[in-house]
């Protein structure tokens, strides 16, 4: 983005002008770093019963969310069922600019979203167990807002002081539109899959983003004022699948295995930016420039693996225990003029070194049968550790949930804490930045057997 603009602007602009826009986009550009989001969250499963047990689920995978952890474990499903899944996330982003510590501090943001919807049917076949099932999925939330100020004062060149603020709003998010099928191959063993349809089917399938700054300042004894407007959209569609087996080893054990393909996703970005730079007075230098394109890009998801375990100990008590890897070193965004870049560093692919995360995650559920109802007692920890450049950093989670079964209805409510400290870190105007980050979510949902 600054690059394009810096390039327009170095054949149009006297050197003064320049100096000005240099000083804008070298910290606009370094700041906006840790500003837009290239989505690279684990992915993992939905669901308020699966999520209060920390995400251990994947050897568990006993209702109709089962399709976004381990489809194999839908065959356990022995009513046809309805289910709906609606998430509440807030978000807090505690920044520090070593360079820049007028623009540090927290930002936050707060969404409620559709997590899931799904029918399952089971039924016999030529004797063989099976089921089908659909389900819609909220993948990956964009939803973000940030706003600052700063002030700089280059120790190089003319005399430069520059006070800029900055309004970012991003807002979308990543869905999928997901048919299941499971099959049970042996009285132990079971096998299912999932197809991700990655399309806007009932809503944009992507993400936008609005970005405004306005600087004033003076150059050599000139007032000045400059100004940068970008709009950017993006539209994603693709096609993936996850297969997974399932196998109760025993009345006690079972265990579970699922395996997410990796894909090349398309995505159409459509780019508009407006800037100028006013001088009160010396009206003849004033300057603007726009730059508008539209263009189609390739992204390259990875794909990811996991393996569970379950116990349980009687019929009231499980205990989960899955470990689930992503491999973000195949990660790549291909863009129009054939450059490969890593979307979590920013650099050249080939210049880029990311790892595969590891998440590991423990939970369980104790049941408090009653005569006509049961409740649930869930908790669970889990480290869910993002990709960065070099190593893998550090975040961390516990969650809390309970609900109630009364004939053919079940209600969960489910509480996730997760955390990161001195995380995403970058460098902003040749100084360190990182994160503390804070989200709460709450998910809620509702099953119905017929």
């Amino acid at each position: 983005m600054a690059y394009r603009i810096f390039q327009r602007w170095m054949v149009v602009l006297p050197v003064s002008i320049l100096l000005i826009f240099l000083v804008v986009i070298r910290v606009n550009a370094q700041i906006a770093q840790t500003i837009t989001i290239s989505s690279s969250p684990n992915p993992v499963g939905s669901g308020a019963r699966a999520l209060g047990m920390g995400g251990a689920f994947i050897g568990v995978a006993d209702d109709a969310t089962a399709a976004s952890w381990n489809p194999a474990g839908l065959i356990q499903l022995e009513t046809p069922e309805i289910s709906v899944v609606g998430a509440y996330s807030h978000r807090t982003e505690d920044t520090s600019y070593t360079a820049f510590p007028q623009a540090s501090g927290p930002q936050r943001v707060s969404t409620f979203e559709l997590n899931y919807f799904s029918l399952a049917w089971p039924f016999n076949f030529l004797n063989w167990n099976m089921i089908v099932s659909l389900n819609y999925q909220h993948l990956y939330d964009f939803n973000k807002k940030v706003e600052f100020s700063y002030t700089d004062n280059p120790s190089s060149g003319p005399p430069l002081t520059l006070n800029n603020s900055i309004d970012y709003q991003q807002e979308g998010g990543l869905r999928t539109i997901s048919p299941a099928f499971a099959v049970q191959i042996t009285p132990e063993i079971s096998f299912g899959f999932t197809l991700n349809f990655w399309e806007g089917m009932f809503q944009d399938n992507g993400w936008k983003s609005a970005y405004d700054s306005t600087g004033t300042g003076t150059f050599a004894g000139f007032p000045f004022t400059v100004t940068t407007s970008i709009r950017e959209k993006y539209e994603m569609s693709g096609f993936n699948y996850h297969a997974g087996i399932f196998w109760n080893m025993n009345q006690m054990f079972s265990m579970g295995a699922v395996f997410k393909s990796p894909f090349s996703a398309r995505l159409t970005h459509d780019y508009n930016a407006d800037s100028s730079v006013t001088f009160p007075t010396a009206p003849g230098s004033n300057t603007s420039s726009q730059i508008n394109y539209s263009e189609d890009q390739t992204l390259d998801m990875p794909m990811s693996y996991g393996v569970g375990l379950s116990a349980r100990l009687n019929d009231a008590l499980t205990l989960g225990l899955d470990v689930y890897r992503t491999q973000w070193d195949d990660y790549a965004l291909h863009r129009a003029d054939g450059t490969v870049v890593n979307p979590i560093t920013g650099k050249v692919q080939s210049q880029s070194d990311v790892c595969a995360t590891t998440q590991v995650r423990l939970g369980g559920e104790y049941l408090i049968i009653g005569e006509k109802t049961i409740v649930p007692i869930r908790a669970g920890i889990f480290s869910d550790s993002e990709p960065s450049e070099k190593n893998p950093e550090d975040f961390w989670g516990i969650s809390f949930g309970t609900g109630i079964a009364y004939k053919k209805m079940v209600y969960d409510v489910a509480y996730q804490y997760r955390f990161g400290r001195n995380v995403r870190t970058t460098t902003v105007g040749n100084e360190p930045s990182h994160q503390d980050v804070d989200q709460h979510s709450v998910y809620m949902s509702v099953i119905y057997h017929f």
